[in-house]
């Protein structure tokens, strides 16, 4: 939409969508509550919120009676019960992301990041580079604090009261905690700037990422407080070590490689694709290690993929591979994703060149942060919890 040609604010233009938007889905709801609400915001998004939150397998709405089942009440088989006469029309949710959750998700992080980006232009974030590194503790934050609510769901299983319970727990969940991330990043980005303008400091960055260092490191030490009293939380520093050290090494690596194959990818990005690129490495080898060497080397866990790129990537190595061994030896099925994990982001590198960086910095970061958060998050949040067996 032309704003400009309607004399209207993109600021306004923004707001004007996401209450339009919002008013439009509660207005289905009422109006047509089983098809609007129950078959596509609880049974894609809610639901499977829902059924993280509390451990379940599975969660269900019976039409019929109007009852939501769980794996504690009627509910006993998802496929069963969404066949079963008895239960009438059926919506089932499971934990984790489907096609169309993960298509809405995609809609809702362009549109937010369009509001993300009128905000921030608000603030001088130059120099951009030392804004986006004062943002990685805050991605790290982020994946230990999805990990806590796992912590969570593991002191339910033990029969013990969490110190958050659901619904509460599911501000832990994505898609809420990427809000509550964002929400604990503006107040320490408006703090910082305030400080800058007092003349405390000479630049709000370092300020900011000392607040991300300091949520980062609350978080990471409730994790510990848990492992050191609990049961229900043991902490592996081995594995912790296995998965940063193999990223690390393989994130040097491909730099190095790409620098000297081709030195324009970095040209523009310097040091910030380093990082970029060690992000979606963390990811990868966490992804790697959960699925396919955590209950054959430290015998716990049976970790599986909750996205389907994921779940797909490993039933095609399986299929291709005739199983998890190659050539007789045992290789998982999982490994191709790790590779995808440090070619993706070399290929995004690319687009980023010194041109693009110098015409339109501030949008470049922003993109940047963005790609980085999606893989640096999540795969912190695999790396803890594995490495705190929950």
């Amino acid at each position: 939409m032309d704003t400009e040609r309607f004399d209207v604010r993109p600021e306004v233009a923004w707001v004007g969508t996401l209450i339009a938007g919002i008013v439009a889905l509660v207005v289905g709801s009422i109006l047509f509550t089983q098809r609007v609400y129950w078959g596509f915001i609880w049974q894609y998004f809610w639901g499977p919120v829902r059924a993280d939150a509390t451990g379940e397998t599975c969660v269900g709405y019976a039409v019929g009676d109007g009852e939501i089942l769980s794996r504690s009440g009627a509910l006993t088989s998802c496929s069963e019960a969404a066949l079963d006469a008895e239960f009438g029309t059926v919506y089932i949710a499971e934990p984790g992301y489907t096609l169309v959750s993960t298509a809405g998700y995609i809609l809702v992080l362009v549109f937010m990041l369009a509001g993300v980006y009128l905000l921030i232009d608000r603030f001088d974030l130059r120099p951009y580079p030392l804004f986006f590194f004062a943002l990685v503790p805050f991605m790290l934050f982020g994946g230990v604090l999805r990990a806590i609510e796992d912590a969570f769901v593991a002191a339910l299983d033990a029969g013990l009261t969490p110190a958050l319970e659901f619904p509460a727990s599911a501000l832990l969940i994505s898609p809420l905690i990427y809000f509550v991330v964002f929400g604990v990043v503006l107040a320490a980005l408006i703090a910082s700037t305030w400080l800058q303008r007092r003349g405390v400091t000479d630049t709000f960055q370092y300020p900011l990422g000392a607040a991300g260092g300091a949520v980062l490191a609350g978080s990471f030490g409730y994790l510990l407080y848990l492992a050191a009293t609990t049961e229900y939380v043991t902490l592996y520093a081995d594995i912790l070590a296995i998965v940063l050290v193999i990223a690390t090494v393989a994130t040097v690596a491909a730099y190095v490689l790409v620098d000297r194959i081709r030195p324009a990818v970095h040209a523009g990005t310097g040091l910030m694709g380093l990082v970029l690129i060690w992000g979606h490495a963390i990811d990868g080898v966490a992804n790697v290690v959960a699925n396919d060497w955590v209950d054959r080397i430290w015998g716990f866990g049976e970790y599986s993929p909750k996205h389907p790129l994921n779940r797909f990537i490993m039933d095609t190595t399986n299929t291709l591979q005739g199983g998890t061994d190659l050539a007789g030896v045992y290789v998982g099925e999982t490994w191709p994703f790790f590779i995808l994990k440090i070619v993706v982001p070399v290929v995004f590198l690319a687009v980023f060149d010194r041109r693009f960086m110098e015409e339109s910095p501030r949008y470049a970061v922003m993109l940047l942060i963005a790609i980085l958060a999606v893989g640096l998050g999540p795969g912190t949040r695999d790396m803890v919890r594995i490495a705190f067996g929950i």
